[in-house]
């Protein structure tokens, strides 16, 4: 139940960040509004796969970097990550569409802090007194 809320919430902040950013755009795999949700489904999937696989291995190779940069390298590993799923989305013959470097790291950031906003909503553990 959890992992689909994630990735609900992972397909709307999508969504969102393509409202948001005008170099971030997806194109569905036929037209509708049932294969655009899809779309923003399959996309939240592919982005979680990659996050929690090369994400992961990235994060540690990068380790020195975060250190020296205080976190900021986090934007450029986050925007490479996008990217990737752009990557692969395309090949699959749908997907996402990002124009450029900024718009990327731009999308990325968008992208992580509305999914942070949401998970704070929807996903906050529950306080037992």
């Amino acid at each position: 139940m959890r992992f689909l809320l994630r990735l609900i919430i992972n397909a709307f902040a999508l969504w969102l960040t393509t409202l948001i950013v005008s170099g971030v755009t997806v194109h569905p795999y036929a037209p509708g509004a049932t294969a655009a949700v899809l779309t923003y489904l399959l996309i939240a999937l592919i982005f979680g796969v990659v996050n929690a696989v090369i994400g992961t291995v990235v994060r540690i190779v990068a380790i020195p970097l975060y250190i020296l940069t205080l976190g900021l390298i986090s934007l450029v590993v986050n925007a490479f990550l996008l990217f990737i799923v752009s990557w692969i989305s395309d090949a699959m013959g749908f997907g996402l569409h990002i124009d450029g470097f900024w718009s990327g790291v731009l999308g990325a950031l968008v992208l992580g802090i509305i999914a942070w906003l949401l998970d704070l909503v929807f996903l906050r553990p529950s306080r037992r007194s």
